[in-house]
């Protein structure tokens, strides 16, 4: 695949060479789960989410796509990323928000365009911790999952303003998290979160499709009797897969090289 444009003074910055290196491999597991179709284990119900950061969820889909009952979508991801930390994707989210758009195309070359903070004076205070500066955050982003360029806006909470029982951050299967409702042609919300596993980190990544934000709280906004269509599920996990093989794989280097600016 062809990667985004870039400009002269995206390529003198120092990671540009992050741009201009081949993608990670995403693993041939994932493809075949990918070509395989819709899963046959739904994910766990956007209801019961604190199963998932609990890591009691494995009755449910770990990695796959597919359609829930009610016809919303579902996308899990379950990424291994070695010699990576907890304190690297802290910085992550909120590093890639502000400065260059070359921040957010690193991630995902081909798909990535730029993802933009509403609120760069919060996101770069340092008195804010690192954990905490996606909260109450927007991003505008323009990202291809499949159908073609699409503009989106993230809105990122507060845990608990997701509906997290937050005294479960800083447990055994979830050291930290970040999480959104997402606005574009179809909402969704979306949770990653991440602990150390072996010699780096393990990410989980759920996203509820057809959920949105009525009077404040996060419901399905899916019309009654309307299903999601499996493509849509489908090209967002074939999004995932590729851009957090990607980003295991270059992480490490970016945060070293870069992690004393936001």
């Amino acid at each position: 695949m062809k990667k985004v444009g870039v400009s002269r003074e995206e390529k003198e910055l120092s990671y540009y060479r992050f741009f201009e290196q081949d993608l990670a491999q995403i693993p041939k597991e994932k493809i075949q789960i990918l070509e395989a179709g819709a899963a046959k284990v739904k994910a766990v119900p956007f209801d019961e989410k604190n199963l998932y950061l609990e890591g009691k969820d494995e009755e449910y889909c770990q990695t796959g796509y597919g359609i829930m009952e009610d016809g919303t979508g579902f996308v899990c991801n379950t990424t291994y990323m070695p010699n990576v930390t907890v304190e690297m994707l802290d910085w992550w989210f909120p590093w890639h928000s502000v400065g260059s758009d070359l921040r957010y195309k690193i991630w995902d070359p081909e798909d990535h365009y730029f993802a933009r903070a509403d609120r760069v004076d919060y996101v770069c205070d340092p008195s804010v911790p690192m954990n905490e500066k996606t909260w109450g955050v927007s991003h505008y982003i323009m990202e291809d999952v499949g159908p073609g360029p699409e503009f989106l806006k993230l809105n990122f909470k507060r845990p608990a303003d997701f509906g997290y029982d937050e005294s479960i951050i800083g447990t055994k299967k979830c050291s930290s998290m970040v999480c959104a409702i997402g606005e574009s042609s179809c909402a969704a919300a979306m949770t990653h979160k991440w602990y150390p596993y072996k010699d780096g980190v393990m990410l989980c990544s759920r996203f509820w499709i057809g959920m949105g934000v009525v009077d404040g709280k996060i419901v399905k906004t899916l019309p009654e009797g309307v299903s999601i269509p499996e493509i849509v599920p489908q090209g967002l996990f074939a999004h995932s897969i590729k851009e957090f093989s990607n980003l295991a794989a270059i992480l490490p280097e970016v945060y070293e090289e870069n992690k004393g600016e936001l």
